[in-house]
């Protein structure tokens, strides 16, 4: 990996916690985002390379009728088998953290001139390598209290708190999160206050 003047900074965050509100406002501050959920919806497009190893593993019933991946099948094969997911898990972080490298790199020699590149990774600590986690300066972690993300993730996906409950206890726990931070960034209350917060932090972090 290229390394220059480029500062890299993992952003992560578990559901509820507003993660994707403080990555869209360092897009609109023109810092660069490297997401990495838009990035695996890319790498399984019809023809590409990691949708031909998922199908060389898991067979052509985990296509659509049009060539995209059924999901819902894929997800049907590897659940409950931790072997078979370790299998899809392989070829899907393999090749996302193989395109994160290169556009970091890309960033590096392209003349972007705002220093700092952030990754989106919403399971980072589960699914990042030892390599990209080296690659990183630093890592921001966005959290919130429990209650708050609990009424964020019912409003969002309209399901019962029950539901959002068992949600959340399938991540990581935000006290392990918040222990692996470099910085936490805390989302509990109002946007204006988040913003406040972020544009400190972004301040300190550049002299």
């Amino acid at each position: 990996m290229v390394r220059t003047k480029i500062k890299v900074i993992g952003l992560t965050g578990g559901i509820g916690s507003g993660k994707s509100t403080v990555s869209a406002y360092f897009a609109e501050k023109g810092y660069a985002v490297i997401d990495a959920d838009k990035i695996a919806r890319e790498i399984v497009m019809p023809g590409a390379p990691a949708l031909l190893a998922l199908v060389s593993v898991f067979g052509k019933d985990i296509l659509n009728e049009d060539g995209t991946l059924n999901r819902k099948k894929l997800g049907g094969i590897v659940f409950g088998d931790d072997a078979l997911r370790a299998r899809m898990n392989g070829i899907m972080h393999g090749e996302i953290f193989k395109i994160i490298k290169n556009r970091i790199d890309a960033f590096a020699v392209s003349g972007y001139n705002n220093h700092i590149v952030f990754l989106d990774i919403p399971l980072l600590f589960e699914t990042a390598s030892a390599e990209l986690m080296a690659a990183m300066d630093q890592i921001w972690v966005v959290d919130a209290d429990d209650e708050v993300k609990i009424e964020r993730i019912i409003k969002r996906d309209g399901i019962s708190r029950e539901d959002a409950l068992k949600i959340m206890d399938t991540q990581m726990s935000s006290e392990e999160k918040r222990k692996r931070a470099d910085v936490v960034i805390d989302n509990s209350r109002s946007e204006e206050e988040l913003y406040q917060q972020l544009e400190k932090l972004i301040q300190a972090y550049e002299q």
